[in-house]
């Protein structure tokens, strides 16, 4: 049975848990000659949880252990040749199995092919004919072990599917029969509330720890390879394996370049954001009336739901071209500005920041209470003397959080550097030449047949690292100003 009818079963039989509880609680309250301790309608979402809870987390766990067993017990059915093989090689092998088993299952139930080629080379076009690509190396002696696969994996799904309805059904009836006047329902439910709501923000937690871990795990596996003078102190990104019996065998993988690219490319971006989105923020929040506020505002906000790869394609035809060319009218000749260049993606990464900066520094300053603006206009201020010495200073903890979020976002950007700025390691400080980012590394060293064991596949997980160490010093340092501020202000 499809996981998607079964969930739509067990809901159903919640709903009706619910209606039924609801009914029954009603029934009783009328009945009953004491107050009830919960409304009727808590009984029946009592009965809906016990009946959707149990069996959603039963087909959590007995999916992971199925899939746990099943793929334990294929790599047993391996031939010896593929056991005693590399891990890559036997993980490939495992993967090939799988993907013919998917193709296996596009020709059940065909009377046509009661029977299955034992020869690949016979299964393959009849696959093909359904769609189905398979790498050319597959090996004859996978065809049974993938129809094995795909009879556990029926087998287990069965067997799951029966005993999730029978806890839906089993968790129904203990709720129905545990309706009564004196109940405690709403104490349960919210009970189950709070442990859910736990349970998120445990996840969200876990989730930023593994994250973190298994970025670590590779990045201290990359170390092992790599020194670490090569990596944070080396001037020069070049992570090739150099001819056998060569010198520098290792690459070099010097972090310099890139961070500096980094940081250059979101400081130029910064640097023309900031003053136009907090300037519209001012004017909108400020100055505007609620007419022009109403128009101005989601025309602002429409640049932030532009894709990333539109702002580069836009650097890349008119923003590059167009500096190049007016350059070389200044200068006489060859333009001193190239189409790709720390300026050139500064510039348009700016134009994308814009509407983060605007909208929500505006939210910010809106927030201030009005009775500050009210009290500084009664003194006698100006309204540009109330904004820059009231107003301000009272959203400034705010406004840092917002360019933090705005930085991070330039930090993390990928798409316009790679159209806009290039992808050569470059180390200078002039703007018009091209540079690049860590992120565009990251995706070049992920990119391709590399193994997972080599250095120049591994660096990306320190690379990764790195980036996620230079925000968490961002985030220290907002967190200070924010205190410091708010100290003050409160």
């Amino acid at each position: 049975m499809a996981w998607g009818l079964l969930l739509t079963i067990i809901v159903f039989i919640g709903v009706v848990g619910y209606v039924l509880g609801n009914a029954r609680a009603r029934k009783q309250s009328a009945a009953a000659t004491e107050k009830p301790h919960s409304r009727a309608h808590y009984h029946g979402w009592w009965v809906f949880l016990l009946a959707v809870l149990p069996a959603l987390l039963f087909l959590v766990a007995w999916s992971a252990g199925s899939y746990a067993y099943v793929d334990r017990a294929i790599s047993e059915r391996m031939p010896t040749q593929a056991e005693d093989s590399a891990i890559a090689s036997r993980s490939l092998a495992l993967g090939m199995v799988r993907n013919l088993a998917e193709g296996l299952r596009r020709i059940e139930g065909d009377p046509a092919f009661a029977e299955l080629p034992t020869r690949f080379e016979d299964l393959r076009p009849i696959l093909a004919e359904r769609g189905v690509a398979l790498a050319s190396d597959t090996q004859d002696y996978m065809i049974p072990i993938a129809t094995d696969l795909n009879a556990m994996q029926d087998n287990a799904a069965m067997i799951g599917t029966v005993i999730a309805i029978l806890m839906s059904l089993g968790g129904a009836y203990l709720g129905l029969r545990s309706v009564r006047p004196r109940g405690r329902a709403r104490n349960n439910v919210e009970r189950v509330i709070t442990w859910g709501l736990l349970a998120a923000s445990t996840i969200a937690i876990l989730t930023t720890v593994g994250i973190v871990f298994s970025m670590l795990f590779e990045t201290i596996h990359f170390f092992r390879s790599v020194s670490l003078s090569n990596f944070f102190f080396g001037t020069v990104w070049d992570p090739r394996f150099a001819a056998a019996g060569a010198e520098a065998q290792e690459g070099q993988f010097g972090l310099i370049p890139l961070l500096a690219g980094t940081v250059y490319i979101a400081f130029v971006a910064m640097l023309f954001a900031v003053p136009v989105g907090l300037m519209a923020a001012i004017y909108m929040a400020e100055y505007a009336s609620k007419r022009v506020r109403s128009v101005v505002k989601p025309l602002l906000e429409v640049l932030a739901g532009i894709p990333t790869i539109v702002y580069g394609f836009f650097a890349l035809v008119t923003v590059g071209p167009f500096l190049r060319d007016m350059s070389g009218a200044i200068a006489g000749g060859p333009g001193f500005i190239q189409a790709q260049s720390v300026l050139t993606a500064g510039l348009v990464m700016g134009i994308m920041l814009i509407p983060f900066v605007s909208s929500l520094s505006d939210d910010i300053i809106t927030a201030v209470p009005r009775t500050m603006r009210d009290g500084s206009l009664g003194l006698g201020a100006t309204r540009s003397e109330t904004i820059k010495r009231v107003i301000l200073p009272a959203a400034l903890p705010g406004i840092v959080g917002a360019l933090l979020l705005t930085a991070s976002r330039a930090i993390g950007e990928t798409m316009i550097v790679v159209l806009a700025a290039g992808v050569a390691a470059n180390l200078t400080l002039n703007p018009f030449e091209a540079m690049t980012t860590i992120t565009v590394k990251i995706v070049n060293q992920l990119t391709g047949d590399l193994e997972f064991t080599s250095p120049q596949t591994l660096v990306a997980f320190a690379l990764g690292m790195t980036l996620f160490v230079l925000t968490l010093g961002m985030n220290v340092f907002a967190l200070y100003i924010v205190r410091k501020y708010r100290e003050q202000y409160e």
